[in-house]
């Protein structure tokens, strides 16, 4: 496996990929430009990056070794998930590792905008004594208002509390019963805004939170009341921020994020004397860059080597205990998928039915990887990222059940295949290994990875003898020749033989008297 690791990385999460086996490339510089990214990670099956290389739609176009790209970090708006996804690619971030430093950040700019901090420093080091005019305001007794109370929201809330100060926030995400037991009163988000002295953001940028604070929104707000952004660029207006700064509605803002990254030398928000600006510095601590560096490389380490999901912003989330228990299952559910692209080909609907103890069975990356092994068949890159969404492309409505009579198994799987010509039904277990056992009804036993060739034939004495005089006269040995009776002056067969055999060879014994069909597995 190779990784490529971008924007510095720290150290400690590439000696884990190393210890791990993995070859390690480090990227002296940012990647900025998509084609050269593009041309780069051909040759990778994982980059991390954070804030300064982006991954863009573009830069995924010849990546087809890549399984997973890692941001060091939480946010993931410099990576286009969905081009990501309908390629196959897990994308992974840290969202844990950098919340104290994020959230300290965020209380160091309140301070900062509480005293004047930087323009003292830039005045004193200016060779004066800026004493004039940079008188400041006490903490204690302010009402903070927080957008967003997750991880960093939380913790910048806790903290403020700490100081004295009055905290309320802004959550529509926030579960009620969440909600119900916090310690910080919730209000709407026009409620807050007129309530606050100093309102902070900690939420991601996605399509509905851009721009969030407006120039309507931002009038809204306490006239001399003060905003802190460091979250994600683009939250904030920022041609209205600087408007409502010079009409004094506003009397200052920190911003640690912005649009554009880096700031242009030329933006008017550097020559704003009441608005302290940092160049995203939020996650910019050693201890915080360490920690998002090794528990990334653990996520993707585990990812790759146990199918573990952690972290993941486009897969569901999967414990490494809950991945040993699906693990033996595996196999077997990528050979039934290959299997249900050859009983029915172009099938519209696909029910998978996870019969018998399954308690303890996490099974949707079960059904994602037999989805990804069917739909893999037809065309494209298909992995377990995409499956479902490539399924829903292609018209394939995927359905599933759990529980239900396992039949005497420990637990069964049975799998409904339909079409608008033909309905199969396959059902498998892991009795001696992946093993199908029923197959259209039919009592029939048969290894699904192997090469098997399925035989409707009449139900006559002779027919063995025949098949197996035609293979050996081929060249062909039989493994295992499993023979089920459908009741209906037919038989089934499976015949499990030691190499595929040729298109030649399948017609010549599909022409025999007595078989009805032979299809090669």
């Amino acid at each position: 496996m190779k990784v490529l690791a971008c924007d510095g990385i720290h150290e400690d999460g590439l000696i884990l990929f190393r210890d791990a086996g993995w070859e390690v490339e480090v990227a002296p510089e940012p990647i900025k430009d998509p084609d050269a990214l593009a041309a780069k990670l051909a040759d990778f099956d994982a980059i991390l990056v954070r804030s300064a290389t982006k991954v863009p739609a573009k830069a995924l176009a010849q990546a087809d070794k890549l399984k997973v790209i890692g941001r060091a970090g939480a946010g993931v708006d410099t990576i286009d998930v969905d081009a990501a996804t309908a390629r196959g690619i897990a994308v992974m971030n840290a969202p844990d590792g950098n919340t104290l430093a994020a959230a300290e950040h965020a209380i160091s700019l309140l301070f900062a905008l509480a005293r004047h901090i930087p323009r003292a420093d830039a005045g004193m080091k200016a060779g004066g004594w800026p004493k004039a005019g940079l008188t400041g305001f006490e903490l204690e007794g302010k009402k903070l208002g927080v957008i967003g109370l997750g991880r960093i929201g939380s913790t910048v809330a806790r903290k403020a509390a700490g100081i004295g100060m009055e905290v309320a926030a802004h959550d529509p995400f926030l579960p009620a019963a969440a909600a119900a037991k916090g310690s910080v009163k919730l209000k709407s988000l026009d409620e807050l805004l007129a309530w606050a002295d100093i309102i902070t953001l900690h939420i991601p940028r996605t399509k509905e939170t851009t721009h969030l604070l407006s120039e309507a929104r931002m009038r809204t707000m306490k006239k001399g009341a003060y905003l802190i952004n460091a979250a994600r660029g683009g939250l904030v207006d920022e041609g209205a921020l600087l408007q409502l700064l010079d009409e004094d509605h506003l009397a200052g803002a920190a911003l640690d994020t912005f649009v554009t990254e880096p700031l242009q030398a030329e933006s008017p928000l550097r020559a704003h004397p009441r608005l302290i600006l940092t160049p995203h510095l939020g996650a910019s601590t050693s201890e915080a860059q360490q920690a998002v560096s090794t528990i990334l490389a653990r996520q993707i380490i585990d990812f790759v080597a146990t199918g573990a999901v952690a972290g993941c912003v486009n897969l569901p989330p999967l414990t490494a205990e809950a991945a040993r228990e699906v693990g033996p299952w595996m196999p077997l559910m990528s050979s039934l998928g290959r299997l249900a692209s050859r009983l029915v080909p172009a099938p519209t609907r696909l029910h998978i039915t996870y019969a018998g103890r399954t308690d303890a069975l996490d099974t949707r990356p079960l059904t994602r990887l037999l989805v990804a092994a069917l739909m893999g068949t037809a065309s494209g890159r298909v992995t377990p990222v995409n499956a479902l969404h490539e399924a829903a492309a292609r018209g394939l409505t995927v359905a599933e059940t759990v529980g239900g009579d396992s039949d005497g198994f420990d637990r069964l799987l049975r799998l409904r295949i339909e079409s608008d010509e033909r309905t199969r039904e396959v059902e498998a277990t892991l009795h001696r290994g992946p093993r199908v056992v029923r197959l259209d009804g039919v009592e029939i036993e048969f290894d699904p990875a192997a090469p098997v060739l399925l035989m409707r034939n009449e139900d006559r004495p002779g027919m063995i003898g025949t098949v197996g005089s035609k293979l050996g006269a081929a060249g062909v040995n039989i493994v295992n020749f499993a023979l089920g009776a459908a009741g209906d002056g037919q038989a089934r067969a499976a015949i499990t033989v030691d190499r595929p055999v040729t298109d030649e060879e399948l017609a010549a014994l599909a022409a025999t008297p007595g078989i009805l069909s032979l299809r090669q597995v």
